[in-house]
């Protein structure tokens, strides 16, 4: 949506789907092929598709994304009925299928957007648009959402996040979470690091409950202890810092799958960790 959207403008967006060009060849993808896309991959969550709100949008676009993001979930829950149906998966078989609060900043019409599709009526719902506001995560958003929808209601935190936000919108009442950044930041030498000494010490209530570390810079290439004692990853268990430092200065291809792998654990301990907390 977003790439379409930046290379071809609005008019790549309409109320029948979102228009592509691909080596010459243009194609429509609409609202009823995304559902059964995901149905054909047989997955246990499926998320309408929505028209995401640019983060410059003014009142009048954000406007128009909140009508057409309702018109659209209203065509992918029929589509979703329609095909639990054709291919006899009863109520308590299906996958669950997730609305998308859009609305940017604008809390009239996120009020909006949130009660339109609960009119529809979904099994969770998520929070659409750019979660950032003036650099910073926009938790304001995010209670707003959990506020309007019914107490206990699946809620999904599409694209967060940072561990601190996916901390503070546990609190709120949000239990999905997905982003890019764990494997993303590690392909690029950042590691997600635990302030304590051991995976029992973690403390997610703690100010800074975690820190990064750059493999990359030239103090590290003598430090013989683990990137982090709170951590049985396999990097951490099987290499010292230093020799890490020293893989990603030779290149050794072998450390972006260390990194990778680090930095889904710390992601992991820290989904763990907030089962554990009491709100």
């Amino acid at each position: 949506m977003s790439i379409a959207k930046r290379k071809e403008g609005r008019a790549a967006v309409s109320d029948l789907g979102v228009q592509f060009e691909i080596e010459g060849e243009r194609y429509l993808f609409t609202p009823e092929e995304s559902i059964k896309y995901q149905m054909a991959m047989q997955t246990d969550l499926i998320v309408v598709l929505d028209d995401f709100t640019p983060v410059t949008a003014d009142y009048e676009e954000a406007e128009r994304t909140v009508r057409r993001t309702t018109l659209w979930a209203r065509r992918c829950r029929e589509v979703f009925d329609s095909e639990c149906r054709r291919l006899h998966i009863s109520k308590d078989k299906r996958p669950y299928i997730i609305g998308v609060v859009q609305g940017c900043y604008f809390e009239d019409l996120r009020k909006r957007s949130a009660r339109e599709l609960l009119e529809i009526g979904f099994d969770g719902y998520g929070y659409g648009g750019w979660p950032m506001k003036d650099g910073s995560f926009d938790i304001g958003t995010a209670k707003l959402i959990a506020e309007v929808l019914p107490k206990d209601t699946l809620l999904y935190g599409l694209g967060i996040g940072k561990p601190d936000d996916i901390v503070k919108c546990y609190e709120l009442g949000w239990q999905i979470f997905d982003c890019v950044l764990p494997t993303r930041d590690a392909r690029h030498g950042r590691l997600y690091v635990y302030t304590a000494d051991s995976m029992d010490e973690i403390d997610l209530k703690k100010d800074k409950f975690y820190e990064f570390y750059n493999p990359k810079k030239l103090i590290h290439t003598t430090e013989e202890y683990p990137v982090s004692t709170a951590c049985d990853c396999e990097l951490c268990t099987t290499l010292t810092r230093g020799e890490l430092a020293r893989m990603w200065r030779d290149r050794d291809e072998r450390v972006l799958r260390l990194a990778t792998i680090h930095n889904l654990r710390f992601y992991a301990v820290l989904m763990e960790k907030i089962g554990n907390m009491v709100k």
